[in-house]
């Protein structure tokens, strides 16, 4: 378990990270690794309702696919939050079949409702969550030929749950890239460059081997601030 106190756009953040202990299944390690986080959450007067976003790691497909099973069932309710899973062998320094990293925020009110925004019709990620005005983006995807043609479905998607949330490119404060490894990181940058015209305070690439579906080669994480008033729901477009 390695955990990280940090504070971010004027509000403390808690990020933890844990592999599963390696003696059971799957979907084992991974509760068992939701236990352990929400103790750690408890000692700091937070719980899995804080959560604002969560990455699941999987040495292979099946473990990706039924640890994310389970995180659905955990992260429920006031617990859900924006999410992403990826297949990566490399990420593990243990036997571990699941690992996962959890991201919670303590909100400036601690009134501070989550806004809770689903795709439609509602598939396994949420689309995005607004607490206290920072909204959060799940990985967003696509199953299409080539990076390019899934770069340019992806972003106007973005850009339209920025615009939701209310917010926009010129208010993200992070984007996180989780590039299959067959492509070419360079490629990748003028993709994006040449779309969004912004500067990003933080940008960060990861590669990996795998996503939820064959055929998908870079998933993309937003996280903005909005400037709304804490509890008012985003306008619809």
């Amino acid at each position: 378990m390695r955990m990280k106190i940090f504070p971010w756009l004027g509000r403390e953040f808690v990020a933890l990270s844990c592999e599963g202990k390696a003696v059971g299944t799957a979907i084992e390690e991974t509760l068992d690794i939701f236990r352990r986080f929400d103790v750690e959450l408890k000692g700091m007067g937070l719980s899995l309702e804080n959560t604002v976003r969560t990455r699941l790691w999987g040495r292979d497909r099946e473990s990706r696919d039924l640890g994310s099973g389970q995180r659905v069932k955990v992260l429920s309710g006031k617990a859900r939050s924006a999410s992403s899973s990826y297949i990566a062998p490399d990420h593990f320094d243990s036997d571990a079949k699941v690992s996962l990293d959890l991201v919670a925020m303590r909100p400036q009110r601690p009134q501070a409702d989550k806004i809770l925004q689903e795709y439609e019709p509602p598939i396994v990620p949420l689309r995005y969550l607004v607490y206290d005005s920072i909204a959060f983006l799940s990985g967003v995807t696509v199953v299409l030929s080539n990076l390019e043609d899934q770069m340019a479905d992806i972003l106007p998607r973005i850009q339209g749950s920025l615009t939701d949330a209310g917010t926009s490119w010129d208010k993200a404060v992070k984007v996180s890239f989780y590039l299959h490894r067959s492509q070419s990181l360079e490629t990748l940058k003028k993709l994006f460059e040449a779309t969004v015209k912004v500067k990003i305070p933080q940008m960060e690439y990861v590669f990996i081997d795998g996503y939820s579906s064959e055929g998908k080669l870079i998933e993309v994480e937003v996280t903005a601030e909005t400037g709304q008033p804490v509890n008012q729901p985003p306008q619809a477009r």
